[in-house]
């Protein structure tokens, strides 16, 4: 059986997915306004991949017998400087992601919830995942820095980004 405080943490990552997802279409957003469909699409993606998130975050909790609780979130950041800026704070939030989900492994595997450490397990690699896709994604808008043409070659790739529920 689930602890209270672990359903109470698994309902606030869910609701926490759901922000993120608000969080990324904010950053498409900026870039939307910026004319950079590319880097929007690949926010828009983003926001999918979240809402795909939270709703495994819903049905793990409903199939366990307990009960989803929806909240509200607050207003996310809608100011940027840069596209640089835009994927440094999406790291930033996927860093905070992964904090979170740590913290509920560690409930879980205090209390031997075994169900809930497995489900834990694939949002841990995908962290893993996440967390190295924005950094490389820095670290080629840093090298780009100026070259107009290298910024347009990796806006077009980030256009032709899809989701796919199942196989991210």
């Amino acid at each position: 059986m689930i602890s209270e405080k672990l359903i109470k943490g698994l309902n606030e990552q869910m609701n926490y997915e759901f922000y993120s997802a608000h969080a990324y279409l904010a950053m498409a957003a900026y870039c939307s306004a910026e004319s950079l469909d590319g880097f929007a699409n690949f926010f828009l993606v983003q926001a999918d991949e979240e809402r795909f998130h939270a709703m495994k975050f819903y049905n793990f909790i409903n199939d366990m017998g307990e009960r989803v609780t929806v909240e509200g979130y607050p207003t996310p950041n809608n100011e940027f400087t840069s596209v640089l800026d835009v994927f440094e704070k999406g790291l930033h939030h996927e860093k905070e992601v992964t904090r979170r989900i740590y913290k509920l492994a560690d409930i879980a595997l205090d209390e031997r919830e075994h169900a809930t450490m497995t489900f834990l397990n694939w949002f841990i690699e995908e962290q893993v995942e996440e967390e190295a896709l924005f950094d490389s994604l820095i670290q080629k808008l840093k090298r780009i820095d100026k070259d107009s043409n290298a910024f347009f070659m990796l806006e077009s790739e980030l256009g032709k980004r899809t989701f796919t529920p199942g196989g991210e």
